[in-house]
């Protein structure tokens, strides 16, 4: 596909990868709301959440399939809309294939084409769409959190605190985000608000360093789970990496089978830069999974499938919102029918 369009993701994205956003320090992430809003279910949640996302690709194919008679004109343009909201050239080139395939030059409605897109994105999502096992490890399962600046770690470590606490599990944080007290403090206000003890230290002190007393403390203490947070760091500056590796290192002198999950916060709204960062952040921190947030401050949620298709690599948590309870598991059939505005 690629080669027949040659101008097309020049035309879109531009000659070359999307580059970093400038390092300057990412603003301090919401806190959760105070509770009094009505209750929704998880998945109008997520159909909620992902509104943007689905109101964009509805009104694309309604735009798109406006004849009868399907034809190669409006696959072709069926292609510009998936790609423009960041599936990747191979899913656009997928959903026309299994199109043509079947329905070429017969009558056909956007509902249609809405169904047969939902059908091909839980198929490519079906296979990262995996639970993390926290019971499949020793005692403290250590998860590592890394991603860039505002991608939404330390919420995404207190919702992880707060689920995992509800199901019984002893949780133990690691404010391990030294350069930012802004951070700090937010994992502090986490904790006190789930019950997991944080260890803590000055701003500026050395990250790799508290992850150490951390480990030490979590298995004295007989703790279930530990969660380390670490600083933003930029994928492209390789002096951050080479510190994120470094804590690896002391992490695995205390448990040489630790960290037992490494996941990637992944900000939905960075669109195709989010893909540079799973080869990277896979590379340098040996990534095991990724947790896709801010769903809801995008309409290119399709990026998700772009990523899954490209890595791999298991999906265990979306949020699509600040509150506490907008981090789940992820289920790829209900993320399709969503996106696609299905519920």
């Amino acid at each position: 596909m690629a080669d027949q369009k040659p101008g097309l993701f020049k035309r879109l994205f531009g000659a070359e990868t999307p580059a970093s956003p400038p390092e300057t320090p990412g603003p301090p992430e919401t806190l959760p709301p105070h509770a009094g809003q009505p209750k929704q279910s998880w998945l109008q949640r997520l159909a909620g959440g992902l509104k943007r996302s689905s109101d964009q690709l509805t009104g694309g194919i309604a735009a798109v399939f406006t004849k009868k008679k399907l034809d190669q004109a409006m696959l072709d343009e069926l292609e510009d809309v998936l790609i423009q909201a960041d599936f990747g050239i191979d899913m656009a080139s997928t959903v026309a294939e299994a199109l043509r395939r079947d329905r070429f030059d017969r009558d056909i409605a956007p509902d249609e084409v809405r169904a047969v897109l939902a059908a091909e994105i839980e198929k490519a999502l079906g296979p990262v769409a995996q639970p993390l096992d926290v019971a499949a490890g020793p005692k403290p399962f250590v998860i590592l959190m890394v991603g860039v600046n505002g991608s939404g770690k330390t919420t995404t470590i207190g919702k992880l605190a707060s689920l995992y606490g509800a199901q019984g599990k002893s949780v133990m944080l690691a404010a391990g985000d030294t350069f930012r007290a802004a951070a700090i403090e937010q994992l502090q206000v986490w904790g006190q608000r789930t019950g997991a003890p944080v260890v803590a230290r000055p701003p500026g002190s050395d990250a790799s360093g508290l992850a150490f007393d951390a480990m030490t403390a979590a298995a004295a203490d007989g703790k279930d789970i530990l969660i380390i947070d670490t600083a933003g760091r930029l994928q492209n500056r390789d002096e951050l990496m080479g510190e994120l590796e470094k804590i690896i290192r002391v992490i695995k002198k205390v448990d040489p089978s630790a960290p037992h999950a490494t996941l990637l916060t992944l900000d939905a709204t960075t669109g195709q830069n989010a893909l540079n960062q799973v080869d990277i952040f896979g590379k340098r921190a040996g990534v095991t999974g990724l947790v896709m947030t801010k769903l809801d401050g995008t309409a290119r949620g399709g990026i998700l499938v772009a990523i899954a298709k490209t890595y791999g690599l298991p999906v265990h948590f979306i949020g699509v919102g600040e509150g506490v309870d907008n981090l789940e598991p992820f289920a790829a059939a209900d993320f399709a029918r969503a996106l696609v505005g299905e519920v």
